[in-house]
This record gives structure tokens, sequence and C-alpha cells, in this order.
């Protein structure tokens, strides 16, 4: 149905959760080629020389432009804009009118009253109908991901990463780089190309010796910017990283991805629902894992349950402000990492591989473990529910299986023994991408800080 609704589809299922976890969903697509040499040197390339990763397709690119731009994101983002403008960045995030996150994308501030949102397509969304309904002045642009378009993009994107990251940069700039602070934008030249970039760590460990540059400009200067670095990184080891390694490497540096965008079950949002498209990103969303609950509400997150507590700003009104300071004095949930015992990794892709279809494991993929856009699995101290574990996987920085984990604030202590229910309910559900199975347990150690460095 090429024109049906969000709300419309959603209405051919008893609950919405029936859609998300038990619908016919494929795997998780990788937009990109998965490795140019091998994951395990492209991981590790990332920790002892640098990697570079070629954003330009995966993500969406959304162009606001106009007299209130700033306004309308003041009013739907839960970040200040005491000081925002141009060359200013952020981590932006909208919340439904419950407080609860509808989605996360990267805010960059291009010219003054000129911006672009780049990530998955919900924030965008979101941003766009608040636009439309509220009459605000702005004229907003798309340039949609390689997957969705058969238009060419508007510009390309890289990202380098790595203790030699700064050297490689510096001679394919032909001398030092401006100063940035930690998610700060800033404009030089590559290879004698025009260049923005932002400053922000995606793999390894956070800090000055593992510089990350996010690097975009017009497409047409992709091709001579890639050359630039490349060139120069021949030196100091570059290595080219592919997706597999890519996905693989914000588990590393803690990155909890996506929310499940709180717009499904409140009536408020219904029509919200009604303009949303059937068969787009809110749609096609699917959620994975060993948690399993029949109320769509309990995969629902806050801002501090994802760690974005930092971000979230009372300095001005904008939606789920009332619902957010309702609770803003309640315990929340806090953010770890999950070192998995090897063992039971061992025990679950032996009995994957090895026990007949239907009582082995759930197939335990790496280095990216994930088989849904979202993925939540039952954490456990002494069989009670303390939490969600979410992406998982396997780095050779690590040298074991990890996730990353949102649990409870008297389990987020470091060394705390707890267990990782791994696989689904009942023999698994509707998405194509699991198989018949049955749940293991996983045990895992907690850890307050990232697993490398």
């Amino acid at each position: 149905m090429a024109h049906e609704s969000l709300q419309a589809r959603l209405e051919r299922y008893d609950k919405p959760v029936d859609m998300l976890r038990n619908g016919p969903h494929k795997l998780f697509s990788l937009a990109y080629a998965r490795q140019h040499s091998n994951w395990r040197d492209e991981q590790a390339a990332w920790m002892q020389t640098a990697v570079l990763f070629d954003q330009s397709n995966h993500m969406n690119e959304t162009y606001i432009k106009g007299p209130d731009v700033v306004r309308l994101l003041s009013d739907t983002g839960i970040n200040s804009f005491a000081k925002f403008g141009r060359n200013k960045a952020k981590q932006f995030m909208v919340c439904g009118y419950d407080g609860n996150l509808i989605g996360t994308c990267v805010l960059f501030g291009l010219e003054d009253g000129e911006v672009s949102l780049v990530g998955p397509s919900a924030c965008a969304n979101w941003v766009q109908y608040q636009a439309e309904i509220g009459g605000y002045d702005v004229e907003i642009t798309w340039d949609r991901r390689t997957a969705d378009s058969d238009a060419p993009r508007r510009t390309y994107r890289y990202e380098i990463e790595g203790p030699l990251a700064k050297n490689i940069l510096e001679k394919a700039h032909g001398g030092p780089l401006p100063e940035m602070k930690f998610f700060g934008m800033s404009e030089f030249t590559l290879g004698g190309a025009p260049v923005r970039a932002l400053k922000h760590t995606m793999a390894g460990a956070p800090g000055d010796d593992n510089m990350g540059l996010e690097i975009w400009g017009p497409v047409e200067d992709a091709q001579r910017c890639l050359e630039a670095l490349l060139t120069a990184g021949e030196e100091f080891g570059l290595v080219r990283g592919g997706a597999l390694a890519y996905y693989s490497s914000g588990i590393e540096s803690g990155y909890l991805s996506q929310p499940v965008p709180a717009i499904y079950t409140d009536e408020r949002m219904k029509a919200y629902r009604e303009w949303l498209p059937g068969d787009g990103y809110e749609a096609k969303f699917s959620i994975g894992g060993s948690f399993a609950s029949d109320d769509l509400e309990d995969y629902y997150r806050t801002p501090w349950d994802m760690d974005y507590g930092h971000i979230l700003k009372f300095d001005h009104d904008f939606i789920g402000r009332e619902a957010l300071e309702a609770v803003k004095d309640e315990p929340h949930s806090r953010k770890v990492w999950l070192r998995w015992n090897d063992d039971d990794v061992t025990r679950v892709i032996r009995s994957s591989l090895f026990d007949p279809r239907g009582t082995g494991a759930k197939f335990l993929d790496y280095p990216l473990s994930r088989y849904a856009r979202v993925q939540f699995d039952q954490v456990l101290a002494h069989d009670e529910l303390v939490g969600i574990s979410t992406l998982c996987g396997y780095t050779v920085n690590v040298g074991g299986f990890f996730s990353l984990a949102m649990v409870d604030q008297e389990t987020a202590v470091d060394g705390k023994e707890v267990t990782v229910v791994w696989g689904e309910e009942n023999g698994g559900t509707g998405k194509l991408g699991v198989e018949q199975h049955v749940q293991f347990e996983i045990r895992a150690t907690v850890s307050t800080k990232t697993l490398v460095g």
C-alpha cells in the first residue's frame, strides 16, 4: 500500500509491539562495503594507527533554512540553544509529549539560519512535522541515504579515528590544523579542497591521543579528499574500514544507538502517526532480544536512561519538558559496559552451530551481533531483572564479546556479576533474521568505563 500511513499499518496488528517485535523484518542492512581488508585489522587500526570510514551513504541529511530555524529546534529539542550558531554542533535529540525519546541525530550549524540534521530520520521527521503544523518560516530539504533514493548525494562524509589521525590530517592539509574542542567544528583544506570537520570519537577510547574527525564537503570533491587522506596515510599505516568495523566501533566508545521512537502509543501522537508513511523508518523499526513485554511503552527510554542527561537543559520550553521535569529527581538507569564470559560465549556459539535446529542457541554473529534495529536483552542479577543489554558484539581491542547496557543504579558497580539472557522467547519471534532457537544465559561483568584504552 504505497500511500498507507503508519497509523493504518499499526491498526493491522492487535498491539503496536507486535509490529515491531514480531513483524517479518529483515536483518539490519549494511550500507557499504563490509570489509576493505578484514574487520580484525580494521578494528585494531583505530587503537594502533588510524582508520578511515566512508559515511557518505548510510545517513540521511536534512537541511533546514530560514529565519525560524533556531526557534523550531529550540521548541522541539531538549538541547540548549543559548550559544548556538555557525560552526556549532550538537548531539540533538527530541522527545514526545510523555518525555520519552523519539530519536537522536547530529545537528550541524552551517550558516546563520541554516543547519543540517544527520542520522536516522526519526528526529528530522518530527522536526518537519512540527514545522508544518506550527507554521514556522523554514524551508526543509532532504538528502536521503543512498538505499532510499536514486538521486546522487549532495555531500560526501568521511570519518578518521586513531592516535595517528592528527599526523595524517596535518600532512594532507599541509600544516597544523585549527584548534577544536570536543564536538567543535572547523574549516580547512585537504589536498587543496575545502572541508568542514566535527571533532568527536566514534571508535576506541576518547581522548586527545585518539583523535576523531568527521569530515565533509560537496560530493564533487569526494575523490580529491579521499586521495589526499590515503596518500598522507601511507606513511602512518592508515587502514580503510568497512561496515562491519564501523558498526562495531560504537560499542567500544559507548554509543547506545537509537531509542525506540516514543510515538506508537500516545493518543496525542495519532495525527503524527497519520502523517508518517507506512513504509518509512518508524514502520520498519524492529526490536529484538530476550526482553519481552506486551506493552510497547516498556521499551521507551528517557534521555537519562541513554546517558544523555547532561544534554537535557530546562532553560527553554520544548515538547516533553513538563513530563521530564516531573521525573528529573527519580532514579534513572545508568549506561555501563558488560564484558561477556568467554566460556559462556563459546557454549552459545557451539550450540548455535552444532545442535539440532530448534534446540540450539540463537546464532551469535560477529563482530556485530545485532539482529534488529535495537536490541533489548534481559540483564539479571540473582534472577531479578536489573537492566537491558543493547548493542553487542566483538572487537579485537577488547578481545572478547561485550555489550552496552542500561542498568539500575545499584547494578552500575565495577566488577559486579550479572547474567545476559541471549535469544528470544518461545523459540523466537517472526523477524526474518531469527531462526528457531532456545534461550541461553551468558555471565557478564559490569564496567562503568570503556573496556579499551
